[in-house]
């Protein structure tokens, strides 16, 4: 969500109706086919990749007071002071479930987001979906949230074998915003990341922030595996220890 000078930036995953999600992107109006591995095409390209500065990213249109991204997606910039208010209000009105409900909707919103990805990946680099690979799935996903102000990522899955993924984000919209509070705040993160590695693993997993910028960290950390793994992370995390613990505590968990 965080933008540019100080601002936010928060979209919604459908995209705008009647619109091409390729429009901004394209250059040449015909489709390719979709093939079972990617092409090299020499001259000028059927479509542009990867506008990570502001300009090319987002369009304005100023009479109708609206900006959209580059796949027609409408999207609304806020301050730091707006996702502050949001969390504060949401605590005080139902206490320590904020934080799952703030997972909740981080989990819907990549499950939509997916739905509009998936077939707007594979047309735009005109490839099967299922033949690409993982992380290049990964990188193409994330990009348009990092321009859009969500901060930046590294993934690790070095323990994927065993069943865990991590994941280090760093500049938090949400944990930036809130500063050192002394607690994890990354709910929302949390459930997006659940989300979108279950539909790309096709299993269902869940996910937890095992370390925060808001408890004064450097970056924010991730665990992704099974349901009961995340809860043992969770009860970890709970009596009071680090990430460093919970990673190493984690890989005895059946």
């Amino acid at each position: 969500m965080a933008g540019q000078n100080g601002t936010h930036t928060a979209t919604r995953p459908a995209n705008h109706a009647g619109t091409d999600p390729l429009r901004y992107l394209r250059t040449e109006k015909a489709k390719g086919e979709i093939r079972d591995a990617f092409q090299i095409v020499r001259g000028p390209q059927p479509v542009k990749h990867n506008y990570y500065t502001d300009d090319r990213f987002f369009s304005h249109d100023s009479k109708a007071g609206i900006v959209r991204n580059v796949y027609g997606q409408r999207v609304v910039r806020v301050s730091e002071d707006f996702i502050t208010g949001l969390l504060g209000g949401l605590e005080e009105e139902v206490g320590d479930a904020a934080g799952e409900i703030m997972y909740k909707a981080g989990y819907q919103w990549g499950l939509e987001d997916m739905k509009t990805f998936t077939p707007r990946c594979q047309e735009e680099f005109e490839v099967a979906f299922q033949k690409m690979g993982m992380g290049f799935m990964l990188e193409t996903w994330w990009w348009p949230l990092q321009i859009e102000g969500w901060g930046g990522w590294r993934y690790d899955f070095r323990q994927g074998k065993q069943g865990l993924i991590f994941i280090d984000l760093f500049e938090s919209a949400v944990a930036q915003s809130l500063g050192d509070v002394g607690k994890v705040m990354c709910y929302f993160y949390a459930g997006l990341f659940a989300a979108v590695f279950t539909v790309l693993s096709k299993r269902e997993l869940a996910c937890i922030e095992i370390q925060c910028y808001s408890m004064g960290e450097d970056f924010c950390k991730f665990l992704i595996s099974t349901n009961k793994r995340v809860n043992a992370a969770a009860f970890w995390r709970s009596e009071g220890a680090t990430s460093a613990d919970i990673m190493k505590k984690v890989r005895d968990v059946a």
